[in-house]
């Protein structure tokens, strides 16, 4: 599942971020890719432990939780600290699948990378190339989105950055662990959310309401693993 999931950010906290972002030193992006990734990445990264990093992170993470397609689409067990990237000068970051396991920086703990997901805090109109292109089942598709707005997809997809020939293109990334690992099963709890929220709205006291809540709960407590 590719889904876009808008206003994750107000535009006042886009504005404060991107002030910090603006004054923090940038580093080479492959320092956290790994031995295949390494190869075809090439952009600018704030390190994992920059202040600023750990700051904007929080404002992302709480920002997630009150975010309700998001955690219907994501079912989160974990998230990864978000991270921050900048590409511009002709920078891009070639085909390439995520890790399937990320260390948490300075901790033991791992997540496994089930969802992929991209930030945007500089406007389409500020940069030209930067598409980030994700290739399923149904081709490949060509995502820039604006300020503030996020799009997920499933981390086993491959995806690359197309190069930044004007401007800049900056955003946060991060991966989710979900408590339904398969995509399939996600969509479909996915799915029949959204259509028993649609059927609450349009005919609250039907009793299929009722019926379809507990599908949901029973397929999730078939399918979660938490």
């Amino acid at each position: 599942m590719l889904l876009q999931i808008p206003d994750v950010l107000t535009s006042e906290q886009v504005a404060y971020c991107r002030r910090l972002l603006e004054e923090s030193n940038w580093i080479d992006g492959r320092v956290t890719a790994g031995p295949q990734s390494g190869q075809v990445k090439n952009n600018q990264q704030l390190p994992e432990d920059h202040p600023a990093g750990r700051e904007m992170g929080d404002l992302i993470l709480a920002a997630l939780e009150r975010n309700p397609l998001f955690m219907a689409a994501a079912l989160p067990a974990k998230v990864f600290p978000p991270l921050f990237n900048r590409y511009a000068g002709g920078q891009s970051f070639g085909n390439h699948v995520d890790n399937a396991i990320r260390q948490v920086s300075g901790t033991p703990h791992r997540i496994r990378t089930d969802l992929s997901a991209t930030l945007f805090f500089a406007g389409p109109e500020e940069y030209e190339g930067g598409e980030l292109v994700v290739e399923d089942t149904y081709g490949a598709h060509s995502v820039k989105l604006p300020p503030g707005h996020l799009i997920l997809y499933p981390s086993t997809s491959l995806h690359h950055v197309r190069p930044v020939t004007q401007g800049a293109r900056i955003c946060s990334f991060f991966w989710i662990q979900s408590m339904v690992r398969d995509d399939g099963e996600r969509t479909l709890m996915f799915d029949l959310d959204m259509a028993i929220q649609r059927l609450s709205e349009e005919a609250p006291q039907h009793p299929s309401v009722v019926g379809l809540t507990a599908v949901y709960h029973n397929l999730l407590r078939r399918w979660a693993d938490v």
